[in-house]
């Protein structure tokens, strides 16, 4: 990185060092939670009279063709990332779906895409973490250094262990465009074959999305340096196109290589739906601008604070509860898994992207997948509604205790019911409180269970 750059991020990290000191002085028991305009957590979190601003941390600082690397500061929004590298011809290796994901939440917490089934998660592409710790310090961890343990348990940490000011991670060449075939399936065993079978191949993306138990269409995605002449200008899915329904319309497409990236942030995958954005008219209304996952977060959040979804369903009679999860399940028992989400939760649709055995350098402590096949993540994000009512968390219980039958593992950025013991087996909670002892001896932050589980 340039000396002049480095000075500044070195001055920026330092004002946020003496920051969370003071908020420490100020009242040493209050819980602390970073201060952003936007979040793709979805879980109910206890009020908070202390918050750390890293906001001023936000820059992409280096991106080395050479080495095929950048450095991008924790608060910096894959939105002004890949901006700034599509730019240069490359991208970061796995770029996760949604515009407003900052580079340090995808690492705290499980960041993932449609060339995770060669690269890995986000944190698998990451080869050096600066964390500004609990206390105040500021350390830098790669796979080697003193730190090492830091390094691989900072991932699935979620701002337990400290917070990412900088990471360095992985990029790799682009083209100006992305083909994309749609491969259409009716039955899930021959759609986990075939998608097995392409993530052995040459594909540079590979996704799907399962509308129905006799429709699945798997996405195999390749770049090119230009539209072929059978479809001579590329897609545009920002304003009155919806992709997800692109996929049931068209054997083929083409996109722009930034298009393709962006292609589920414009309608939050198919989620869109629950704030009317897809209905022709009040999609002009919105406008192109506002279109796209930051609009919609804030409007769910803002529905969930006044609670007019949950009133007009009591006056309907009916209960609901959010079903909203990624989990991760190895492939021989993705067709079980499926199954029973049909069966028992009946979330449609539901995306299903494979991350792949990439040779890691180690595992990562707090976030283990089965490394010898590959596992597909399956997103499924809605809410169920029923005259029955039910206890709290009822569907969720029956997806986690599935997750866990199956040999798999759920993201924690959404609701969790695990009791103790469970999450301890599932996210190695052993080691999580040895690096608890040694890089927040004095519990500044909460632990790991305490905020994912509890809500602290």
């Amino acid at each position: 990185m340039q000396t002049e750059i480095l000075a500044e991020h070195a001055a920026r990290s330092a004002r946020a060092a003496a920051q969370l000191r003071g908020l420490h002085a100020a009242a040493s028991d209050a819980p602390l939670r970073l201060a952003k305009h936007t979040s793709n957590l979805f879980r109910d979190r206890a009020a908070v009279r202390r918050r750390l601003d890293l906001s001023a941390l936000c820059r992409v600082l280096a991106i080395d063709r050479a080495q095929m690397q950048f450095d991008a500061e924790g608060l910096t929004s894959y939105e002004d990332l890949v901006a700034a590298t599509l730019a240069q011809g490359c991208m970061p290796a796995v770029v996760p779906q949604l515009k407003t994901i900052t580079v340090g939440g995808a690492v705290a917490g499980v960041g993932i895409e449609a060339t995770s089934f060669r690269h890995g998660l986000v944190h698998d592409t990451m080869t050096e973490l600066e964390v500004l710790l609990p206390d105040g310090e500021i350390v830098v961890a790669s796979a080697t250094n003193a730190h090492r343990d830091l390094f691989h348990g900072f991932p699935n940490s979620y701002g337990t262990l400290g917070y990412a000011l900088r990471v360095r991670a992985c990029l790799l060449p682009v083209k100006p465009c992305v083909h994309v075939r749609h491969l259409r399936h009716s039955d899930p065993a021959a759609f986990f074959a075939d998608l097995a079978v392409h993530c052995a191949g040459d594909a540079d993306f590979v996704d799907g999305v399962v509308f129905g138990p006799h429709e699945q269409v798997l996405s195999v995605a390749r770049f090119g340096d230009a539209p072929p002449p059978r479809r001579p200008t590329v897609s545009d899915y920002t304003f009155e196109n919806i992709y997800y329904r692109s996929l049931r319309q068209r054997d083929e497409d083409v996109l722009s290589a930034a298009g393709y990236l962006w292609r589920w942030d414009t309608d939050w995958f198919w989620c869109s739906k629950n704030v009317g954005a897809q209905h022709p008219l009040l999609r002009r209304l919105y406008g192109r601008k506002r279109l796209g996952s930051r609009t919609y977060t804030r409007l769910m959040r803002l529905d969930a604070r006044l609670g007019l979804t949950r009133t007009l369903g009591r006056l309907r009679g009916l209960h609901a509860e959010s079903v909203i999860q990624d989990v991760d399940i190895p492939l021989p028992r993705a067709a079980e898994f499926l199954d029973f989400l049909l069966a028992e939760v009946g979330v449609l649709p539901i995306w299903v992207c494979p991350i792949g055995p990439v040779p890691r350098r180690t595992d990562f402590t707090l976030y283990p997948l089965q490394r010898d096949t590959l596992t597909l993540n399956f997103g499924f994000w809605d809410a169920v509604r029923t005259r029955e009512p039910w206890p709290a968390g009822h569907l969720n219980r029956k997806i986690e205790a599935k997750v866990i039958e199956l040999g798999g593992i759920k993201s924690l950025y959404s609701d969790s019911y695990f009791d103790r013991d469970t999450f301890a087996r599932a996210y190695n909670l052993d080691a999580y409180e040895r690096l608890k002892r040694k890089y927040d001896p004095a519990g500044r932050l909460p632990g790991l269970y305490e905020k994912c589980v509890l809500r602290v």
